[in-house]
C-alpha cells in the first residue's frame, strides 16, 4: 500500500481522475482476433489501478484471451480521446476506466455502452457506488473498481501542543459530529497554539460539498448560484473560519513543503491521499488517521471499468471486466497499491481489515477506512456542468483563502462569472 502514487495528486485536485482511451474496435487493432485464435482485449486505465498482476493472471487461466493494457498520457489527452471515440463511434478500448465525476456526461451516451446488469452481480458493491454509474433507465454502465471515503489525518504532536487528545480513539470521539464541531475544536486548537486547524479552504470545501446530494443541479438544470443556499451555507462557514486555515492551495510548492513543518494540524483525507502526506511528510513524526469524518461519512474519488458497444469482443470485454473488480481481485489490487476496496466482500476481508500503516503510528487504516466507507450515505449527483460551476466556487475561495482578498466580493465575482456562462 506504500506504493500509493504521488500521480493521483493533480488529478484529484480536479476532482477528477484521468479518463483514457485508447485502440478501438475495428481498424486500430483493439479487440482483435489474432491468426491462432486468441483474442485480445484492451484495457484503458489512468495512473494505477493495480492490475498488471491481474492482468498476467487472467492470461494464464484463460489461454485464449492476450490484454493490451495502455495509460493515459494527460488528462486532457484521456478525456478528448474518450468523448471523440464515443462522438465518432470508433477508436475506443474493450474496456474504458472512468472516474465517477465523469458520469454525467457518459450517461448522455449510455447507448454506446454494454448494460452490465447481471442478477448474479447483485449486491456485490456498495449501494451507492453502483447507483453513480447507472442511467435513469436502469441501464448499469460500469462496474466499481476502487473508492475515496474519507477520514481524518492530523498531528497528534500538535494536539499534544494545544492540550488536546492524541489517542486516535478520543480524537474521533473529540471530532464526532458536525462541520460546526470541527472548526470549533479548530478555533480551540489554533488560539493555544498560533498554528493554522486545515491546510486550506478548497480541501475543506471539496469534503463538504462532497456531502451534497445534489450540489449545483437538480435533474440536470443548474440551481441559480445566488439561490444554492447549501452551496452559499458551506461558502460562508469557511469564510467564518478563515483564522484557522493555513490559506494554502492543494498541490502547490507552499503545500507541498508546509508538511515539512507545523504548517497545520489536520486534513481531510481518503486512502490514496495518505501515500501523498507520506511522500511530502517524510521524516516527520506525529501523523495518525481518526476513524472520524464531520457530517458522517464522505467520498473523494473512485473509479469504473465501462464496456463500450465498439468493440469487437464486448461479451469477453465484460467478463474480464467483472473478474477484474471482483472482490478477491480488489484486496489484491489494495495489497499492490492501496486501491481501496468497493465491493462489501473486499471491505469485511480480514488481510484488508488487519493492514496498518507504519507512517501514520501503525493506525489500522484497513479497519478505518472500511468503517468510513460504510459510513458513506450520499454520493453527490454530478450534473453536465457541475465542473464548470464547482470552478467558479473554488476560485472564489481561492481568492480570499489563499491570495487574501475580500471574500464578500469574491463571491459576488462568483455570481457574475456564473451569469456570463449562461447558466
Amino acid at each position: 500500500m506504500r506504493r500509493k502514487m504521488l500521480g493521483a495528486v493533480s488529478l484529484a485536485a480536479s476532482l477528477s481522475l484521468v479518463l483514457a482511451a485508447c485502440g478501438g474496435g475495428g481498424d486500430d487493432g483493439s479487440g482483435e482476433g489474432d491468426a491462432d485464435g486468441k483474442i485480445t482485449l484492451s484495457v484503458a486505465t489512468f495512473n494505477e489501478f493495480g492490475f498488471e498482476e491481474l492482468f498476467k493472471q487472467y492470461e494464464s487461466e484463460n489461454e485464449n484471451i492476450t490484454i493490451k493494457h495502455v495509460q493515459a498520457a494527460t488528462t486532457d489527452e484521456a478525456r478528448q480521446n474518450l468523448m471523440t471515440g464515443l462522438a465518432g463511434g470508433a477508436g475506443l478500448a474493450d474496456i474504458e476506466a472512468a472516474e465517477v465525476a465523469w458520469f454525467a456526461e457518459l450517461l448522455e451516451y449510455e447507448d454506446s455502452f454494454v448494460d452490465l446488469t447481471d442478477p448474479d452481480l447483485e449486491g456485490r458493491w456498495l449501494d451507492w457506488k453502483v447507483e453513480a454509474a447507472t442511467a435513469p433507465s436502469g441501464k448499469i454502465i460500469g462496474y466499481g473498481t476502487d473508492i475515496g471515503p474519507e477520514a481524518m489525518c492530523y498531528r497528534a504532536d500538535l494536539f499534544e501542543q494545544a492540550g488536546l487528545p492524541t489517542d486516535r480513539d478520543e480524537v474521533a470521539e473529540l471530532l464526532d459530529g458536525d462541520w460546526d464541531t470541527y472548526f470549533e475544536v479548530g478555533q480551540e486548537f489554533t488560539e493555544a497554539t498560533g498554528i493554522p486547524w486545515y491546510d486550506g479552504a478548497i480541501g475543506t470545501f471539496n469534503g463538504m460539498v462532497q456531502q451534497l446530494e445534489n450540489p449545483y443541479e437538480i435533474d440536470g438544470e443548474p440551481v441559480p448560484l445566488d439561490q444554492n443556499s447549501d452551496v452559499k451555507a458551506i461558502y460562508d462557514m469557511l469564510v467564518d473560519n478563515q483564522d484557522i486555515s493555513a490559506g494554502l492551495g492543494q498541490w502547490s510548492e507552499d503545500w507541498t513543503a508546509s508538511f515539512q513543518g507545523d504548517g497545520f494540524a489536520t486534513m481531510l483525507c481518503p486512502p490514496w491521499l495518505t501515500g501523498v502526506i507520506e511522500g511530502n511528510a517524510a521524516g516527520v513524526e506525529g501523523w495518525d488517521i481518526a476513524n472520524v469524518f464531520p457530517g458522517g461519512g464522505g467520498n473523494w474519488g473512485g473509479s469504473y471499468l465501462l464496456v463500450p458497444e465498439q468493440g469487437d469482443h464486448t461479451e469477453e470485454a465484460a467478463k474480464l471486466a467483472a473478474w477484474l473488480t471482483a472482490p478477491e481481485q480488489q484486496v489484491k489490487a489494495f495489497e499492490a497499491i492501496g486501491s481501496f476496496p468497493s465491493t462489501n466482500d473486499a471491505l469485511t476481508d480480514e488481510n484488508l481489515l488487519a493492514y496498518e500503516d507504519e507512517f501514520f503510528n501503525n493506525a489500522p487504516s484497513g479497519e478505518i477506512f472500511s468503517d468510513r466507507a460504510q459510513a458513506i450515505e450520499v454520493q453527490p449527483t454530478y450534473g453536465p456542468n457541475f465542473f464548470l460551476i464547482n470552478t467558479v466556487v473554488a476560485d472564489a475561495i481561492t481568492r480570499w483563502d489563499v491570495e487574501g482578498g475580500d471574500p464578500s466580493s469574491s463571491w459576488d465575482q462568483a455570481l457574475t462569472e456564473f451569469k456570463e456562462a449562461g447558466l
